[in-house]
């Protein structure tokens, strides 16, 4: 099999290239250029183009790069920074593999001639009894990347390899360390990719300017002031610069029309129910009981499925619009959407 193998940089992709050419495939390894602006993590630097090209030569496979930045600045940085402006918190990792990823690189593949693309990604791709593909959890939990791949169906699995889906994070590394790839021992990447440690709010307010807010209690009434409500999230607790409650604090409301953020205790933010939009199902629509992760290593709420309503099994916190709500049955992933 002819496999196109995206090489980030790191130990994942690493191994997972390697992983493959062993088993006898036909391996071209490739990066992804994304991101021309200053950034010191994730798969967007010159070092992690430079590591995976020495880790093909070790490998003895062919290596390229494809410039995807254009695509890439209008469909994931661009938006993320239009969700901020209208107050959502949004997911460019979810964007990235959506529009990236599992998109713009399985068509280039495609009519490069080639059977299937392979990622480092921790996640395992399931075949279910009635014969269809299905994303699952990886074998090491707390490396689970399932969460951010909810977006692929049977036409993209049917095209994809997660070699490392079946390995824990420990023994990724032992691997690499075995076949003397130099990424063996690199930290894993953080945070958004295309933006610096701790510049977050200069990238935003480069990009769409910050918007001082007043805060106030559920009752209305006025505890201070935040510089940017662009920066602040539902849930959120730290930050917020106001002192002299009694007990903790939480966004529970964001009110970007009158710039105003509402501040409350944590039972503020339980609700019974959760607006969930753009809903997209692998197979079929989801009846009785299911799993459903707000976060990308969030601890799994019970629920329901009604039309574009999560119905909790028990109150749960508020879900912050704009954040993923992903569906499981047990490690199996049935769909997600958009809280809203």
């Amino acid at each position: 099999m002819r496999i196109l193998a995206a090489m980030s940089g790191g130990v994942d992709s690493s191994v997972a290239a390697a992983l493959l050419a062993e088993e006898g495939h036909e391996v071209v390894g490739v990066t992804m250029k994304l991101w021309g602006g200053p950034s010191d993590v994730g798969c967007c630097s010159v070092a992690d183009v430079h590591d995976a090209r020495r880790v093909a030569d070790t490998l003895g496979i062919e290596h390229h790069v494809f410039n995807f930045g254009e695509d890439f600045n209008d469909r994931v940085v661009n938006r993320y920074a239009d969700a901020h402006a209208v107050g959502r918190t949004p997911n460019p990792c979810i964007e990235c593999n959506r529009h990236i990823k599992f998109d713009r690189l399985l068509l280039r593949a495609a009519a490069l001639g080639f059977d299937a693309v392979a990622t480092g990604h921790h996640a395992r791709i399931v075949t279910r009894s009635d014969g269809s593909l299905r994303v699952a959890r990886g074998a090491d939990l707390a490396k689970d990347q399932s969460y951010v791949l909810y977006m692929l169906g049977a036409a993209e699995l049917g095209s994809l390899k997660f070699p490392v889906g079946v390995l824990t994070k420990t023994e990724v590394r032992a691997m690499a360390g075995r076949m003397g790839l130099r990424t063996a021992c690199k930290p894993d990447s953080m945070g958004v990719c295309f933006i610096k440690r701790g510049t977050r709010p200069g990238f935003l307010a480069e990009r769409l300017g910050l918007t001082p807010a007043e805060v106030v209690d559920t009752s209305g009434r006025r505890l201070g002031e935040v510089a940017a409500l662009e920066l602040l999230t539902v849930g959120q607790r730290r930050g917020l610069g106001i002192g002299g409650l009694s007990a903790p604090a939480y966004v529970v409301d964001i009110d970007r029309a009158s710039a105003t953020v509402t501040v409350g205790d944590r039972p503020d933010l339980l609700t019974t129910t959760q607006r969930v939009a753009c809903l997209e199902w692998a197979g079929e629509v989801a009846s009785g009981p299911i799993d459903v992760q707000t976060s990308a290593h969030g601890e799994p709420r019970r629920g329901n499925v009604d039309g574009e309503v999560v119905i909790w099994g028990e109150p749960q916190p508020r879900v912050a619009p704009g954040q993923s709500m992903v569906f499981y049955d047990g490690d199996c992933v049935l769909g997600g959407g958009v809280a809203a």
